[in-house]
């Protein structure tokens, strides 16, 4: 999967950027207080996709 369909995703269901790190970028689910980082890969495994997603509390893909 893209990353950037992946932070489409995100936005989409209401997370935000907390802030950005050497090779992560950190993600918020305000709803919730999770907070997952996100590799800053071009491509990311659906597999590790989906984890952030159940990790986050937002549907997956």
């Amino acid at each position: 999967m893209k990353r950037e369909a992946l932070l489409r995703h995100l936005r989409r269901n209401g997370c935000y950027l907390k802030r950005e790190g050497r090779s992560h970028s950190l993600w918020c689910n305000p709803q919730t207080g999770h907070i997952e980082a996100i590799p800053r890969h071009i491509e990311i495994p659906n597999k590790l996709a989906q984890k952030i997603c159940r990790s986050l509390e937002i549907p997956e893909f």
